[in-house]
C-alpha cells in the first residue's frame, strides 16, 4: 500500500536515498529500486510529506523508520483533506476491514494531532480530538504504551519569509502509525561529549546517515581510508559492523592525545566493538597485497578536499621531484620516525579512491563519500562527478555549507569485477575528469575560491551586496 511517510525538515536530498538504502538493508537486493515516491496533492517537493510504497508489508516500514535519522514516522493513511469536515468524509470511506483491527475494545490507543510551519495550542488540540467522534474508538486511552497510536497532521499557509517550502493549500491527514523514528543517537552521539575529537570530525548525524548509505550491520565489513578520529566507523560499529580505518598521520591513528583519548577511547565510551585494526597508510600507496580483492562490503569515507584539512600523501616534495633518493629508516628510529609528505591534490585522491573500492569492495559492495561542489550565484556548479566502470551512481545529495560551496554525498554500488581492462578504462575517465576540473580541483584552489575576499570587493564594485562566505540560502529551493 501507499504510506504516508513524515520527514524531519532537514537535510531535504538525503531523506529519499536513506529510505531507498533501508528498504535495500532490511528488505533485500533490489528492494532499495522498488520504491516508489509521489507527492500528496498540491504539496512541493521540499515538504515534509511524501507518499511511498515500499516492496513489503508494514514490518519493512516500521524497520526503515526506526533506523531512519531523517523519517519522523510511517503512516498508514487513513485519509486527507483541506478542511476536517473533507477529513471526516475520507476517513469514513476508508474501507471498514482496514480500520476495525485498531478499534477493538481490548486495545489501548493515543491520538496526538502535530502539525508543520505552525504551533497548535493545547486547547486546540482536544478540541481536534473531540471532534473525531466519527472514529468507532472502543479501547481505552493509555498515553504512555499504546497499542495503536494515530496522529493527525496538519500544515497551512504560513508565509514565504521563514525558510519553509511554499504551502499552496491547507491540508490535513489522519493515519495510523506503522513506525516511527528513534532519534536517541543523537544525544548520545553528539561531538560535544565525544572524548577525542578533531577540527575535521564528522558530525554524528552524518556519520550516520553515511552508515546507512552504506548498509551497516553485523557481519559486514566496514573501512575508512581517511579515519582521522573514527567519527565514522563509531556509527558503523553503532549498527554491528565490523570496522578497519587507515590514516597517513600516525600521531592521529597511533597517539591521539594521549592514552585515554584516542580513536580507540571513543569505542570505549560507547561500549562498542573496537575496529579490527587500524592502520598507518597512504591512500595514494595502499598496503594491500597485490592479489588481495574484494575484501570490504563498504567503504564510507570523508576525503580531504582542501577548505578545512588539504590532502597529503608520502614521499615529501624532494623525494617527488627526484632531488633525493627512496631511504629506508633505520630499526632504531622506526617507532619514533614520522615519514615526509607531500600535498595530495582531490583529482588524484579521489581517483585513487574509486581505484581501492572497486579492487576492494566486494560485488555489490557501496561506496559513500563526500565531494566537494563550488556554488556560483547561489547555485552548485552542475560539475560532473567522478566515475568508474565498475560503480553505478544510487545517490548523489548535496549539503549546503556556504554560499561559495557544498558537498555531496555520493553513493556508488560495485557492478563489475575489476579487471585489467576496468582499469584502463578508468584511467581514461580519470584524465578526462582530470582535464574538466583541473583548475579548482588542484591544491589550494578550492580552499581559494571559499575563503578569496575578491568576490567581496568585485560585489561592492558592482553595487551588489557583499556574500557573507559563512552565510546560507534561507531555503534551498525554489519557490513554485
Amino acid at each position: 500500500m501507499w504510506y504516508l511517510c513524515v520527514f524531519y525538515h532537514r537535510l531535504l536530498d538525503y531523506r529519499r536515498p536513506e529510505v531507498q538504502s533501508l528498504a535495500e538493508l532490511f528488505g533485500g537486493p533490489g528492494a532499495g529500486d522498488a520504491v516508489e515516491w509521489r507527492m500528496p496533492e498540491n504539496h512541493h517537493v521540499d515538504s515534509p510529506f511524501h507518499l511511498v510504497r515500499l516492496p513489503g508489508d508494514e514490518r519493512l516500514a516500521a524497520q526503515i523508520a526506526n533506523r531512519s535519522l531523517l523519517v519522523k514516522g510511517i503512516y498508514e493513511l487513513w485519509g486527507q483533506g483541506t478542511t476536517y469536515e473533507e477529513l471526516e468524509r475520507a476517513v469514513m470511506a476508508y474501507p471498514e476491514e482496514r480500520k476495525l483491527p485498531y478499534l477493538t475494545p481490548e486495545s489501548t490507543f493515543k491520538i496526538v494531532v502535530d502539525s508543520f510551519g505552525k504551533v497548535i495550542s493545547f486547547q486546540e488540540q482536544n478540541d481536534i480530538m473531540k471532534s473525531l467522534t466519527y472514529i468507532p474508538f472502543k479501547g481505552r486511552v493509555n498515553l504512555k504504551k499504546p497499542d495503536h497510536k494515530f496522529f493527525v497532521m496538519e500544515t497551512d499557509d504560513y508565509g514565504c519569509n521563514n525558510g519553509l517550502p511554499p504551502v499552496a493549500q491547507r491540508t490535513v491527514f489522519f493515519g495510523r502509525e506503522v513506525g516511527a523514528a528513534d532519534r536517541h543517537l543523537l544525544p548520545t552521539y553528539q561531538l560535544k561529549s565525544r572524548k577525542y575529537i578533531g577540527p575535521t570530525a564528522m558530525d554524528a548525524e552524518m556519520a550516520f546517515l553515511m552508515a546507512n548509505q552504506g548498509l551497516a550491520r553485523p557481519g559486514k565489513l566496514v573501512y575508512d581510508p581517511f579515519v582521522g578520529t573514527g567519527s565514522i566507523l563509531v556509527a558503523a560499529a553503532h549498527f554491528g559492523a565490523m570496522t578497519m580505518g587507515a590514516d597517513i598521520d600516525i600521531r592521529v591513528v597511533r597517539d591521539g592525545r594521549g592514552p585515554d583519548c584516542n580513536i580507540w577511547s571513543n569505542f570505549e565510551q560507547y561500549k562498542l566493538p573496537e575496529p579490527l585494526c587500524i592502520l598507518r597508510a597512504d591512500n595514494n600507496v595502499p598496503p594491500w597485497c597485490p592479489g588481495l580483492k574484494e575484501v570490504f562490503d563498504a567503504i564510507i569515507c570523508d576525503p580531504p578536499y582542501g577548505v578545512r584539512a588539504g590532502g597529503r600523501k608520502s614521499g615529501g616534495r624532494k623525494l617527488i621531484k627526484g632531488t633525493v633518493a627512496p631511504y629506508t629508516v633505520p630499526d632504531e628510529k622506526r617507532d619514533s620516525h614520522i615519514p615526509s609528505t607531500a600535498p595530495y591534490s582531490l583529482a588524484e585522491c579521489v581517483h585513487d579512491l574509486l581505484h581501492l573500492a572497486a579492487r576492494m569492495l566486494v560485488m555489490g559492495g557501496r561506496l559513500v563519500f563526500f565531494f566537494p561542489v563550488v556554488r556560483e550565484d547561489g547555485v552548485a556548479n552542475p560539475a560532473k562527478y567522478p566515475e568508474h566502470p565498475c560503480f553505478r551512481l544510487l545517490a548523489s545529495c548535496e549539503q549546503i555549507l556556504s554560499m561559495r560551496y557544498s558537498r555531496v554525498l555520493l553513493t556508488m554500488v560495485k557492478v563489475g569485477p575489476y579487471t585489467e581492462e576496468v582499469e584502463k578504462a578508468a584511467e581514461e575517465r580519470r584524465r578526462e575528469f582530470r582535464e574538466n576540473h583541473h583548475k579548482w580541483m588542484e591544491e589550494g584552489n578550492l580552499h581559494s575560491a571559499v575563503f578569496s575576499p575578491a568576490d567581496q570587493a568585485a560585489a561592492a564594485a558592482d553595487g551588489k551586496p557583499a556574500i557573507d562566505r559563512d552565510s546560507k540560502p534561507k531555503y534551498r529551493g525554489k519557490y513554485v
